[in-house]
């Protein structure tokens, strides 16, 4: 399966998706913030990046923006996962670059299909 970065400052959050995806079969790296998130990507190019907006530090939108700017990373896809959910959040989301955008409160189910559409794998 697929190799994912997971980035969100909520523990909480971070533990529900990276059982849900790792129950998926997939092998999921979890980190607090978006500086970590580019830093773990840049060392090991992932197969998707998952970025909350709202972090620390930098921020997922910023984290995103810097993967897209990266040649490397270029490819990879990103999927935002925030409470942020007003049409102007998702419109900035897709600017900096992500595919997909997926509003907190969440389905773990629905994160793990959007996850399978976005890596083109059959849910």
């Amino acid at each position: 399966m697929a190799r994912i970065v997971i980035a969100d400052d909520d523990a909480d959050i971070r533990e529900l998706v990276v059982f849900k995806l790792r129950h998926a079969g997939h092998e999921v790296l979890p980190v607090a913030d978006g500086s970590a998130a580019v830093e773990a990507c840049l060392a090991d190019k992932p197969d998707l990046v998952i970025l909350d907006v709202m972090m620390p530090g930098m921020s997922g939108l910023d984290a995103a923006r810097a993967l897209r700017d990266n040649p490397a990373m270029s490819g990879v896809p990103i999927i935002m996962l925030t409470a942020r959910a007003q049409e102007s959040d998702v419109e900035q989301g897709f600017d900096a670059g992500a595919d997909d955008y997926v509003v907190k409160p969440f389905s773990p189910r629905e994160l793990a299909s959007r996850v399978a559409a976005v890596l083109g794998e059959d849910s």
